[in-house]
């Protein structure tokens, strides 16, 4: 996982050949004139989803993990918490992987939880097991994918 601000997406740009253009779109976009919806960068192996879910408690957010894809996960409008727990700590599987969606949900509790304020950025990588979502009532955040 990498937690930092969008100011400083150059030195973390060279980990994938796709990062440097999720990092210009992102500096480059005014997501206050963005619907929510799908965006799609490079074909399936770059686009951008902007959501604009309610936010959940603790105790509501669910663990989840991906094969194919990294997130890029950056919110909008409020400061949003997200949980984090190694994927090979997770045990309890509460939807298998849906290979489709690339998703699988797990009922485990967070080792950690960090702040992720507007203008910054966490990186989640299929070694990450992360809960997003977690905030006081409606937001906007956007969610790059990433394939690996």
């Amino acid at each position: 996982m990498i937690l930092d601000s969008l100011s400083n997406s150059a030195s973390i740009e060279q980990l994938h050949p796709l990062f440097k253009k999720a990092f210009d779109f992102l500096k480059s976009t005014d997501f206050s004139t963005k619907e929510a919806g799908k965006i799609v960068l490079d074909g399936d192996d770059l686009y951008v989803s902007i959501a604009e879910p309610v936010g959940k408690s603790k105790d509501a957010a669910k663990m989840e993990t991906h094969n194919k894809y990294i997130d890029i996960q950056m919110p909008l409008t409020t400061t949003e918490t997200m949980g984090w727990k190694a994927t090979k700590e997770l045990k309890k599987i509460t939807q298998p992987y849906n290979e489709e969606k690339d998703i699988t949900f797990f009922a485990d509790t967070p080792t950690t939880y960090i702040q992720v304020q507007p203008g910054e950025f966490a990186i989640f990588f299929p070694e990450d097991g992360h809960a997003p979502g977690i905030a006081e009532g409606n937001f906007k955040k956007v969610i790059v994918k990433v394939r690996i």
